[in-house]
Formats: C-alpha cells, structure tokens, sequence
C-alpha cells in the first residue's frame, strides 16, 4: 500500500510539473527576448519536449501502477528506468538550467530528484 501511494505521488508530480511546462512555455520563451525566429522554435521545442517527456514518465508510472501488481518484475523495471531517467535529467538540469537566477529551472532537479527517490523506494518496500 505505502510503495502504491509513493508511485502514485511520483507520478502526479510528474505529470503537474510536465503539465506547467507545457502551459509556460510561451511566457518562458518571451522571457528570453530578443530572440530569431530559428532560436524562438528550438528552445519551443525543447521546453515542449521536457513537460511532454515528464508527462510520459508520470503516466507511464501512474498506468502501470493502476493496472499491474507493483511488486512484478516489469513494473520494478519500468519504475526503476523511471528513475534513471529522472536522476539523468536532474543532473542535466542541474549543470544548465538551474544555474540560472530563475526559479523554475532551480526547482526541476529538486522535483525530478524527488520522483526519482518515490519510484526507487517503492520498489524497495
């Protein structure tokens, strides 16, 4: 019951936070101005892909958490991937994004970090 709740915790974070960058992505890209049109479309693309890349993880989390037993071999691979994942894109964004003054790029490693810890304790209960 408790790693069902940590999976469950973990990926709605995910999806939120996945959701939030999708959402923002306009104010985030003005943010940048002034910008050409070509570097307009690539950080668009690449801030899109992000929130689209967490709202996978955390539904992919979420759907096999619903639908599999948490304990089986293919549900601990597919959380601990998960967080491979995350921590990879935590550290990532801890060398780029997060060493800017804007708070919303220092809260992804935290947060990826966060999920990570969830999917890997869960499948360790």
């Amino acid at each position: 019951m408790a790693s069902s709740i940590m999976l469950y915790v973990g990926s709605v974070i995910l999806i939120v936070w996945g959701i939030a960058h999708i959402v923002m992505t306009k104010p985030v890209i003005n943010g940048f101005a002034p910008l050409s049109k070509d570097n307009r479309r690539v950080i668009t693309m690449e801030w899109v892909t992000e929130g689209l890349t967490l709202c996978f993880i955390g539904l992919l989390v979420l759907l096999i958490t619903i639908f599999e037993v948490p304990q089986n071999s293919v549900s601990i691979f597919v959380y601990r991937s998960s967080a491979l994942m995350l921590i990879i894109m935590a550290v990532l964004s801890a060398f780029t994004g997060a060493r800017t003054p804007h708070l919303p790029y220092k809260l992804c490693p935290p947060i990826f970090t966060t999920a990570a810890i969830l999917f890997l304790v869960a499948t360790l209960l």
